[in-house]
């Protein structure tokens, strides 16, 4: 086993499990048995007492998933803050351990790693310090249970081929994660505005204009877009907000949306 232990427990979310489930408990909302579980979500990584609120509410609409009865295969694209790269890495892991316990990678890393290799790597230093992708796990844990992982930390990445590599492999039962903040440190007032600029490019599917707004899982979620265009998928804005609303300090401010996409 080659486990990647967390890197952020104890600092973006609790370290202790039971301090940690006592948080989800309280930042994903309990729905209607009607609720459609979505395809693709779009959720924030900041630290949960900041952005868990808006990311639970989305999570919240997986848990019908969780009674399917087989673990789903999650793909969790997000960005890589610390280690500037070219591409796309999985590393090297079999495991990725929270507070909550093992999740187990699916084959399907290793698939994308063999049938891209010019594109994807097993490099590990993007995922060793990075949280954008190890916050989601444990809401994952908890509205799913058992799933598999598919770990992409993304680089500066050309955004049509490693989205049809990953659709080669995406089945229609998976799931896809895609891990972002919107604009960081300005007034709230201005950072309102900017995110919703940059949601309505998100939310129109161009995803090359989404290149050029402030988010720092551009990337990602450019590929999400491109995904969503020839899926025929179809988007709708769960939660939005800014740092302003769950922290209370307005002079400086990061935004939060979270997006279903069906």
């Amino acid at each position: 086993m080659a486990i990647r232990k967390p890197a952020v427990a104890g600092y973006f979310y609790p370290a202790d499990p039971k301090e940690l489930l006592s948080m989800l408990d309280a930042m994903v909302p309990e729905l209607s048995d009607e609720a459609v579980s979505p395809v693709a979500l779009v959720v924030p990584h900041a630290g949960y007492i900041y952005s868990g609120p808006f990311a639970g509410q989305g999570y919240a609409l997986l848990k019908p998933r969780s009674k399917r009865g087989v673990p789903p295969t999650v793909w969790v694209l997000a960005p890589s803050h610390f280690y500037p790269f070219q591409g796309v890495s999985v590393g090297p892991y079999t495991h990725w351990e929270t507070p909550l316990g093992m999740v187990t990678v699916s084959p399907k890393a290793q698939q994308l790693l063999h049938s891209a290799p010019g594109l994807i790597t097993d490099d590990p230093l993007p995922h060793v310090r990075e949280h954008s992708l190890e916050v989601q796990l444990p809401f994952l844990q908890y509205v799913l249970g058992n799933f598999y992982l598919v770990p992409l930390s993304f680089g500066d990445v050309d955004i049509p081929s490693i989205a049809e590599v990953i659709m080669h492999h995406l089945d229609q039962e998976d799931i896809v994660i895609v891990s972002t903040d919107l604009s960081h440190y300005y007034p709230d007032h201005i950072a309102r505005q900017l995110d919703r600029e940059t949601l309505e490019v998100a939310l129109s599917g161009d995803w090359k204009g989404l290149l050029s707004r402030e988010a720092c899982g551009r990337y990602p979620w450019a590929t999400g877009v491109y995904l969503a265009n020839q899926k025929g998928w179809n988007p709708k804005v769960i939660a939005y907000g800014t740092s302003a609303d769950t922290a209370g300090d307005a002079s400086s401010v990061v935004g939060y949306a979270t997006v279903g996409y069906w």
